[in-house]
This record gives C-alpha cells, sequence and structure tokens, in this order.
C-alpha cells in the first residue's frame, strides 16, 4: 500500500486523532478521524444513503488546510 502521511489535528495532543492520506495508486484521499452519533449519520443518509462498507467521519474545522494540503499533493503537477 503506498499511502503518504499529510498530516493530524494541530490541535491534537498526538494520541488517537484525525488525520489525512493521500493513496498515489489508488488516487484517494483517506481521513481518520471520529464516528458521528446515530442522527448525525441518519441526516447524512438523506442525502447520500451510507452501504455498510461506507461510513460518515466528522472533521474539525482546524484540519481545512490539511485537507486542502491532500487535494493539492493529490493532484499535483501531472493533473494540471
Amino acid at each position: 500500500m503506498a499511502l503518504r502521511f499529510i498530516g493530524i489535528d494541530p490541535n491534537t495532543n498526538g494520541g488517537n486523532c484525525p488525520g489525512v492520506w493521500i493513496d498515489d495508486v489508488k488516487k484517494e484521499v483517506l481521513f481518520q478521524s471520529w464516528k458521528p452519533d446515530a442522527e448525525t449519520e441518519a441526516a447524512c443518509a438523506e442525502n447520500s444513503p451510507l452501504p455498510s462498507s461506507e461510513g460518515v467521519v466528522r472533521l474539525p474545522y482546524r484540519m481545512i488546510q490539511l485537507i486542502r494540503k491532500a487535494c493539492d499533493e493529490a493532484e499535483g503537477p501531472q493533473l494540471r
């Protein structure tokens, strides 16, 4: 697996924290974060039904820069 680590929540203490990776082989962005409560998950499913192989994660706004960085790196110069 060719995962490239982008970063973790800047307000973390280093353990069990939200993180961002990109997979250059599968062309995917990966997120680790908190699972939503059932009410939030149901609200999300109203717009996009959730099969058992998918899930919703919560990411804090403070990680927006990391998400942008992951998107920029995933696009890379070859896609521009």
